[in-house]
């Protein structure tokens, strides 16, 4: 009897507090939206400017969107640019946050200011801006704001491969290349094969083409001998620290001493050079910009007459 009573105790309490913790979840769930305000730009991207940002916040978060018709009530044909009127806006709708946003020509550019409002507190919690070149790049530029806002970060941290902008691109660091170029250097650790070695130096160049999520290239390494592979590396972030892992299949000409075979009391020329399949894994760091750190490590197999297999990590710059 005691245990059924501490059981529904627990029960009771346990319930209690995910009803409290979920409760708290949602205390930030509901967000208004108030209508763009604009200069110099056609009222019909500003519209679909609108709902591209709406359904973005949609679909990184749960946060209710409160219709564009409330919001516009509760204007009453009035214009808010400004946090002060959002946080009224905000309280008669039962907000949580309010987010506004204005769009601004200046000569070629188009700047993107927005903020973000906390009702609770009447505080901004969030204000930025993005600079664009053309109305073109507005659809990207509404999913940075979105995850902006769902993440109370500035859009500069949130910059990953495919939502970067023209302007982005042209800065020192750039963020726009696909191809590389790069060397990488460490050692060979034998596992079998290799006349027994300890390890050896290694120096590779690599040859590479990067997409979003794959990149694809070839490699020329010195590593005891001389070795070519094409190899595929799958891509797990956009973000500047982007682990990966991958495969390669090539050639390695492996340079080994004369085997001497006591048995037959001479020398046995044995094949040193064959196939090779690799399998790797690394990180990728600093991906957006023009270059990038790399840190990889490999395990590879020569299909030759002394079955080498061995272990190489590199780190380098493409």
């Amino acid at each position: 009897m005691k245990k059924l009573r501490l059981l529904t105790y627990s029960l009771i309490i346990s319930f209690t507090f995910t009803t409290t913790i979920i409760s708290q979840d949602s205390s930030y769930s509901r967000i208004a939206i108030l209508p763009f305000q604009s200069n110099g730009i056609d009222p019909v991207y500003i519209q679909t400017a609108e709902s591209i940002l709406q359904i973005e916040i949609s679909k990184l978060s749960t946060m209710d969107i409160i219709s564009a018709k409330r919001t516009n009530d509760a204007l009453s044909g009035e214009e808010c640019i400004e946090s002060d009127c959002a946080w009224e806006v905000g309280k008669k709708l039962n907000a949580d946050q309010v987010l506004g946003c204005k769009l601004s020509v200046l000569g070629e550019k188009i700047i993107v200011q927005y903020f973000l409002v906390d009702i609770l507190s009447g505080k901004e919690i969030l204000i930025d801006q993005i600079t664009t070149t053309n109305v073109e790049e507005l659809e990207t530029v509404m999913k940075r704001i979105a995850k902006s806002v769902v993440e109370i970060k500035p859009a500069s941290q949130n910059v990953e491969v495919g939502n970067i902008l023209e302007g982005e691109s042209e800065e020192s660091l750039r963020r726009s290349s696909n191809k590389n170029v790069g060397l990488s250097f460490g050692y060979l650790y034998p596992q079998n094969g290799y006349d027994n070695d300890d390890r050896s130096f290694v120096a590779n160049l690599h040859l590479d083409y990067e997409m979003e999520e794959f990149a694809v290239g070839m490699l020329l390494g010195i590593r005891k001998g001389f070795a070519i592979n094409i190899y595929g590396d799958y891509l797990f972030t956009k973000t500047d620290f982007c682990p990966f892992v991958g495969g390669a299949f090539g050639f390695h000409w492996i340079s080994h001493d004369d085997f001497f075979d006591p048995y037959l009391d001479r020398e046995v020329e044995k094949r040193g050079d064959g196939f090779e399949i690799t399998a790797n894994a690394g990180m990728r760091i600093l991906r957006t910009f023009n270059f990038q750190i790399l840190v990889n490590l490999e395990f590879i197999y020569t299909m030759n007459d002394y079955d080498d297999k061995a272990i190489v990590f590199t780190i380098g710059i493409l």
